[in-house]
């Protein structure tokens, strides 16, 4: 009778072992972010959706611009159908962190301060930061001139970051139309945002009247973050080769011009 109780209770703890890793096994698994995007078949990527060129609706309300077009071809290399997220620029961050997307894709500089909770991808993009003023504003000519004065920028980017690091007082918005509209209202001296943005944003709107009055030396690099950890390991490695691929075929170049007219997929 002993016996037998020790044949059972032997076969219990051999299938104990085995259930545990089982459980193990399908944990592994269940971890690595790319594997549960190739299984679903879908990579979910957060952005604003109003900030052109980077991301906008057009006149048939149709989601585009240069970040949609990278984010569908960095999905397309990988095997999966990108969806495309709207939100709040300050709460895109958060929601990668917090594990509701895959990633951002939304003109996002790497900084010191993001890389201590995101992991970035090798950079899709290279820009400057531009300051721009009224046209009759002359008491702003340098980064240095933001001392003591106002600026419009979005809560938390690196733009109002930027402008507080020279001594300006900054108020949130939410859109690049909003801060434009600030300052040609004098409600904000100025404003921050990248040189390329405020390009386009003068093709569509010539009769303007603001102006850039200086920009940034070192060209920020653009690059996509990705929630932190060994469980985005594989994630990040694929989209860095997609966006390899990418440049080498000449598609984030082509892209770059299309919605920007000149090449910041390089430095």
């Amino acid at each position: 009778m002993n016996m037998m109780k020790k044949k059972i209770a032997g076969l219990l703890a051999v299938c104990l072992a085995l259930t545990a890793l089982c459980a193990c096994g399908k944990k592994q698994a269940s971890s690595d972010r790319l594997a549960q995007i190739r299984e679903k078949g879908e990579l979910v990527i957060a952005l604003e959706g109003n900030w052109a060129p980077w991301s906008f609706h057009d006149d048939s309300d149709a989601l585009v611009g240069y970040d949609v077009e990278v984010g569908q071809a960095i999905a397309q290399k990988l095997g999966v159908k990108a969806t495309f997220v709207e939100g709040e620029w300050d709460g895109l961050l958060a929601g990668v962190e917090a594990g509701r997307y895959d990633m951002v894709i939304n003109g996002v500089d790497v900084t010191e301060a993001r890389k201590q909770t995101y992991d970035f991808s090798t950079p899709y993009a290279y820009i400057r930061t531009a300051l721009v003023v009224k046209n009759d504003n002359d008491t702003i000519h340098s980064f240095e001139d933001l001392a003591g004065k106002t600026t419009a920028n979005s809560i938390g980017s690196t733009y109002m970051e930027m402008a507080e690091s020279y001594g300006a007082t900054c108020s949130g918005v939410d859109t690049l139309d909003e801060t434009i509209q600030m300052v040609l209202q004098g409600r904000a001296d100025a404003t921050l945002n990248a040189d390329v943005s405020f390009y386009d944003y003068l093709g569509q709107h010539p009769d303007a009247a603001i102006k850039i009055v200086a920009s940034s030396e070192e060209a920020n690099k653009v690059a996509i973050p990705m929630q932190k950890g060994e469980s985005s390991a594989a994630l990040r490695e694929a989209v860095s080769q997609a966006i390899e691929q990418l440049r080498a075929e000449g598609t984030l170049s082509a892209l770059s011009n299309k919605y920007f007219g000149a090449d910041i997929s390089t430095k």
